[in-house]
């Protein structure tokens, strides 16, 4: 059993992640700032869960949350993060309000998530630090630009963070998911001229010629912070049905 905290989990892999580690005993410390994401609380599972609704594009949310979460399970093995703001609009018509509430949520949040349970995950025999990036970080789409540049930018901490905490046990990942059916993409969908005919053109160019599923995401972070995972670290694993190797 593990404590575990899910920064974003009303809908999509968060909340399929949420699940998955209910199910298999860990306690979950879940941060949203959709209402909706309170239903999971109702659910029977093995593992406890506590509902937090907070913004967790404000500045002190991390160090918040990660106290929170000790006071409650008295100790921290996995940190999630999944929350994130896509934002699209063409160039001439985003504003700096726009760019910075990104960079707050997409980037500043996990970095500052990371900062402050670190010493708690320093005690941990399996710790575990997740970030959901994109594919997006390596392909590009038009009106993206917020979104695609702090994804980026993800697994380059990723990278930073290894060589800091890993000598103190703490593993950190990157995961990339491709195109997952979820709500998550409305934003991508409403920008374009024919969201039918764009997704259909989508899913002609993914080898295996679906959407993912967010069960197909969640399963790698349960994965990697498993005790069967002790051995990966500073990595980014893509998910996408062979949407990049084409």
């Amino acid at each position: 059993m593990g404590n575990v905290i899910v920064a974003g989990g009303a809908t999509g892999i968060g909340r399929a992640a949420v699940r998955g580690f209910r199910e298999r005993g860990d306690n979950v410390l879940l941060v949203d700032h959709r209402p909706q994401a309170a239903d999971l609380v109702s659910e029977n599972a093995p593992g406890a869960i506590r509902f937090i609704q907070r913004d967790l594009a404000e500045a002190d949310a991390p160090a918040q949350i990660v106290s929170e979460a000790i006071a409650t399970f008295g100790a921290l093995d996995t940190v999630l993060i999944t929350a994130a703001l896509m934002l699209s609009a063409p160039l001439a018509d985003w504003t700096r309000e726009m760019w910075d509430r990104s960079a707050a949520l997409n980037l500043r949040m996990p970095f500052f998530f990371a900062q402050a349970a670190a010493p708690h995950l320093a005690k941990s025999d399996n710790a575990s630090i997740i970030f959901i990036s994109s594919t997006g970080a390596i392909r590009g789409h038009a009106g993206m630009s917020a979104y695609q540049a702090t994804k980026a930018a993800l697994p380059g901490l990723c990278r930073s963070l290894t060589a800091e905490l890993g000598p103190l046990g703490i593993r950190v990942n990157t995961i990339m998911p491709g195109w997952i059916d979820t709500p998550f993409n409305d934003p991508f969908w409403q920008y374009q001229k024919d969201p039918g005919e764009r997704r259909v053109a989508i899913e002609q160019q993914i080898p295996l010629r679906r959407h993912g599923q967010p069960d197909e995401v969640s399963s790698m972070v349960l994965f990697l912070a498993s005790p069967a995972g002790r051995y990966i670290a500073g990595t980014s694993i893509v998910i996408d049905g062979g949407y990049t190797a084409v």
